[in-house]
């Protein structure tokens, strides 16, 4: 039974590696959402020398202004929503394959890249997942027609629940009852 239990074990822990696809699908994802994003970028760019022309009302421009802040939202969606798949892919490998030795030793590593726990690799996504939904809500206030004041007090409590939700985010970072504040140092004299 001995050895029956040891070749089960060994298969079972390494079925773990069948998570490299979810790595390399995450990854190659990652890679066309930062293609589709910089060529959105650079295709605005490129439009944005009409934006210049004399021949351009000033209404045409208004409208112009206004489909270009709703298309650097897109772009800015597009590199979030790439952020994520990346983070998701680098921290699927450091918890079920390997630590990354590179990020590890590396002073360029962020510690956002450095996962060291399936709490860790949550609480990373979940901030950018925020983030991108904060840019939804942007995305969704540029294009809103308000018919009532209480369109407005609808709008203002959603900017409010959003402030809420990243105070909550942040302050998750510190320790309970701990202020982030410098310690006063007394000098003698």
């Amino acid at each position: 039974m001995n050895r029956l239990e040891r070749l089960f074990e060994g298969f079972l822990w390494r079925s773990r590696l069948v998570v490299l696809a979810a790595v390399v699908a995450s990854l190659a994802s990652a890679l066309a959402m930062f293609y589709t994003a910089t060529i959105d970028a650079w295709y605005m760019i490129v439009h944005l020398s009409e934006y210049a022309s004399p021949s351009l009302t000033e209404a045409a421009r208004a409208q112009m202004r206004g489909s270009t802040i709703a298309y650097v939202v897109e772009i800015l969606d597009g590199y979030l929503l790439a952020t994520v798949l990346l983070i998701f892919a680098l921290g699927l490998y450091e918890l079920f394959i390997s630590k990354i030795d590179e990020a590890e030793r590396s002073e360029m590593a962020s510690k956002v890249l450095v996962i060291h726990s399936l709490d860790d690799l949550k609480a990373r996504l979940g901030k950018v997942v925020l983030m991108i939904l904060i840019v939804k809500f942007f995305e969704h206030a540029l294009g809103m027609k308000f018919a009532s004041p209480l369109d407005l007090l609808y709008f203002a409590g959603g900017i409010a629940l959003i402030g809420l939700a990243l105070y909550f985010s942040h302050s998750s970072e510190h320790k309970p009852g701990v202020l982030s504040r410098p310690r006063l140092v007394e000098h003698e004299e």
